[in-house]
């Protein structure tokens, strides 16, 4: 026998006991007669003693199902309120989500407008883990992430909300004391900044608007791992580095620096609403997502 208990055969005798009947039972429950007989039969094979006396038209309790029945129907009603309670917290969010975002793009983008979603919805606490280096959303217990990149996890589900485009830039006090490069391969004879958690080494991967290509490893005084420690240096005038579009938007419009290689682009990338497929997607999780979705996919920092 198991050692578990028989929950469903004691919700059905407690149903049956309050209607009377195995037909009423059977009828509020939504299951067949059938269903009822035999989880009421097994229960009683179970528990070793006749649980109803049954006639062509009575069914009334022993005095064994008598000493059962007050407590069947108190886990039947505790179930009931137990699945209720879950199900409207499941429908309604709340709770904890804990979401993972790059450094710079969380600092910059994703904290100013928390208050906001907080304001929508007040049930719902988040805890952002901001750092550039890849985290692992099942293994590390996340519920969701911000990528700016192309997911190649096949055990995630990725959303685009926006494209992010990177661009070369300089300061004007370098290109005039170094001169303005050309072509992709003119920048090995430059201080160029590296940034560590590149998905793909730290190259520079550029594609001419004929289609040509071409590659180029930077070299030079500073590689970081979070974007925001190249400004201070290229703001110096003392190297080349490469930013993406939402940390180089305002420093471009401002003339802090300039885009260099107009004429060649490099891969365009993606920022992504990420979340792990094993898990069904909650309210809460699906509340973040819907708002992330309204404030990022029309980013204010495009440069068209």
């Amino acid at each position: 026998m198991s050692k578990l208990p028989d929950f469903e055969g004691l919700a059905m005798f407690a149903k049956v006991a309050e209607e009377g009947s195995y037909a009423g039972a059977a009828r509020t429950m939504g299951v067949s007669v059938a269903t009822v007989s035999r989880a009421v039969s097994r229960l009683e094979d179970r528990l070793g003693g006749r649980l109803f006396n049954r006639s062509s038209r009575r069914l009334a309790l022993t005095e064994f199902g008598q000493g059962l029945a007050e407590r069947a129907t108190h886990i039947y009603s505790e179930a009931e309120e137990i699945e209720h309670t879950a199900l409207e917290t499941a429908k309604r969010p709340r709770g904890l989500v804990r979401l993972a975002v790059p450094m710079s793009f969380g600092v910059r983008w994703v904290a100013p407008i928390l208050p906001e979603f907080f304001e929508r919805y007040p049930d719902v606490s988040v805890d952002l883990h901001l750092s550039d280096e890849r985290v692992d959303l099942i293994g590390d217990g996340f519920d969701a992430a911000l990528r700016i990149a192309v997911p190649e996890d096949s055990s995630l589900v990725a959303r685009q909300l926006a494209t992010v485009r990177r661009f070369v830039v300089a300061a004007p006090s370098y290109l005039s004391r170094y001169g303005r490069p050309q072509y992709p391969d003119d920048l090995t004879a430059h201080r160029c900044l590296g940034y560590a958690y590149r998905a793909r080494n730290d190259v520079w991967r550029f594609t001419h608007r004929d289609g040509a290509t071409a590659v180029v490893t930077p070299v030079g005084p500073l590689r970081v791992t979070n974007v925001e420690a190249l400004i201070p240096t290229l703001l110096a005038g003392q190297a080349i580095g490469e930013l993406p579009e939402f940390v180089a938007y305002d420093l471009i419009r401002s003339g802090r620096v300039h885009a260099i290689l107009p004429d060649w682009s490099m891969a365009l990338g993606g920022l992504f609403f990420v979340t792990p497929t094993t898990r069904a997607r909650s309210a809460k999780v699906a509340a973040l997502a819907s708002f992330l979705t309204e404030r990022l996919s029309r980013p204010d920092w495009k440069l068209d």
